[in-house]
């Protein structure tokens, strides 16, 4: 079959030829259409999807779906594997029991991210955990598949990493249609302590298997179709993975050159004897990488025995900061080959600048510009990741810090217990504070600290696309559940000092604040409000249905 499919939705199709049953995640760019786009066929396809309450309990449910023999997929973005790394480097050492292909959405040039420039390779090495690097929609299906096959003949997860180019790109996709599953509600966990439980001295057991295991996978990966040479044989080549490998061909074509070629779809563990192959008898050799020139190190490597004279091009003639562009590599080309270019740089388009905004009728505009005015002067803001990110942009320009999902409590704290006398409020939605910020919550509580906690509930984690949370009464399947009240948890953490209100009401909202400022203990107010797009939405659907 055939069908223009984005790079995520090729990622879906393949999950389904491959028998997935379980998918689980945390919503975020460029990662969000897996959960979402898989939620919408779930029921018809006979498989459960799930947002979890962040990326960390996304993964625990995964393996545990895994141990119960039910094939698994994983999505969130760069970050989440951050926050799930706690489970993931002990499942390297246990391994799966079924299939499982983890999918990590990294932002170059932080198109939609904030806290960094994040390079997830490095998690790699750190794991020992094979990772594929698709450069286009039908690679995207392909390594899913790919993916999965590794992870059923080596019991080991498999990373699937992608970039912002490469998951929102379109292009026809061939696909097989969807496998027989083990669906949720037919699996069964075979007790195996000996394979499960990670305890001394069984752990350091598990390492050396581990060890031994990847070099199982690189024998395989040296034979793997996902890495191949194009062009002819020549003294000058390039070596590329992921969307950098698209790159590079434009780049050669806008060039007039032809070079070989040596395209990485694995990136861990790398065909170090095709590496060499390849660069053998060759004087110049570019790495095209994103980022970190972690692929350069190892070509370095390997080439001090195999071709030790060979000049190796990489992050002397390429970015280490920001995405690459056919423009950039054709310049880097232009440099080794003696061949004439001119880069071409938006800048000449002399188009206007402009920052991010808040949506009209956004609820957050009652909220940011008041409290920027009724609090004293000096007082500190700290903003979180959400919608209310936006806050630190004009006209708004508050935030005085600004982290990770949830950090706006936890740092609020510590200013607060080093420095007493200034007045600390942070800044959370809805979605990141069942993420990570009850957490920072409880500790500010427990550890008697004294910031005034503003929770922006808008009813829905929006800045991602819309999906649900723990709040809504209602899964991505859109099942009913139980709707979590903040105030409910906020106070059963222990927090005497809590306020829902509509911030509409300027007075309340404005005599809260004072109000709240004064106290000795932590304070929470809950602004709770529909996200404008939410409700037009709504009211659309009605209106329609």
């Amino acid at each position: 079959m055939k069908e223009i499919l984005l790079g995520n939705d090729a990622i879906i199709k393949a999950a389904l030829a491959s028998g997935v049953g379980f998918v689980s995640g945390y919503p975020g760019c460029p990662s969000a259409e897996i959960g979402d786009d898989f939620a919408k066929i779930a029921k018809e396809e006979g498989v459960y999807v799930e947002w979890s309450s962040n990326e960390k309990t996304a993964l625990e449910a995964a393996v545990g779906a895994s141990f119960s023999g039910i094939k698994s997929l994983v999505n969130m973005k760069s970050f989440g594997i951050n926050v799930c790394s706690d489970v993931l480097l002990p499942l390297a050492y246990t391994g799966t029991r079924s299939p499982m292909v983890i999918f990590i959405g990294d932002d170059p040039s932080c198109w939609s991210s904030a806290q960094s420039e994040q390079n997830s390779r490095g998690y790699a090495y750190l794991s020992h955990i094979p990772v594929l690097e698709p450069s286009d929609p039908q690679e995207s299906y392909d390594f899913t598949k790919l993916g999965f096959e590794i992870s059923e003949k080596f019991n080991t997860p498999v990373i699937l990493r992608s970039v912002t180019r490469a998951a929102h790109q379109r292009a026809i996709v061939n696909y097989e249609s969807a496998a027989v599953k083990v669906s949720v509600g037919q699996g069964k966990f075979v007790k195996d302590p000996h394979k499960f439980s990670t305890m001394p001295p069984r752990t350091l057991e598990m390492h050396k298997e581990l060890l031994e295991k990847t070099k199982k996978i690189q024998a395989f990966v040296e034979k793997s179709k996902a890495n191949k040479v194009l062009g002819k044989n020549g003294k000058i080549g390039v070596i590329a993975s992921g969307i950098s490998f698209l790159h590079t061909l434009e780049a050669l074509e806008e060039l007039n050159l032809d070079l070989p070629v040596l395209k990485l779809g694995f990136f861990y563990p790398l065909p170090e004897k095709l590496i060499a192959n390849f660069i053998k008898g060759k004087s110049q050799i570019l790495i095209a990488e994103e980022l970190d020139p972690y692929i350069e190190k190892e070509v370095a490597r390997i080439a001090k025995e195999i071709n030790p004279k060979i000049k190796i091009f990489g992050k002397n003639v390429l970015p280490e900061v920001g995405e690459l562009s056919s423009s950039l590599v054709a310049c880097a080309l232009a440099k080794i080959t003696g061949k004439k270019f001119k880069k071409f740089s938006v800048k000449d388009l002399g188009l206007p600048k402009r920052t991010a905004r808040l949506c009209d009728g956004c609820p957050y505009w009652y909220i940011l510009p008041l409290i920027k005015r009724v609090a004293p002067e000096g007082t500190i803001f700290g903003g979180d990741i959400g919608c209310n990110m936006i806050g630190a942009l004009p006209p708004h320009s508050m935030y005085d810090y600004m982290f990770c999902m949830g950090g706006s409590i936890g740092i609020g704290h510590g200013i607060k217990k080093s420095s007493p006398e200034q007045k600390v409020i942070t800044f959370m939605g809805d979605g990141t504070f069942f993420h990570s910020g009850i957490e920072g919550l409880i500790n500010a509580v427990y550890n008697q600290s004294n910031p005034l906690m503003i929770i922006m509930d808008n009813r829905i984690t929006a800045m991602t696309g819309h999906q649900t949370n723990p709040g809504m009464g209602k899964t991505i399947m859109q099942t009913p559940a139980p709707e979590l009240q903040i105030a409910d948890i906020a106070r059963s953490c222990g927090v005497k000092n809590i306020k829902v209100l509509d911030p509409i009401n300027q007075e309340e909202l404005q005599e809260t604040v004072k109000e709240f400022l004064e106290k000795p203990e932590i304070s929470v107010i809950v602004c709770k409000r529909i996200c404008a797009l939410l409700e037009r939405r709504i009211k659309k659907a009605q209106n329609n249905g």
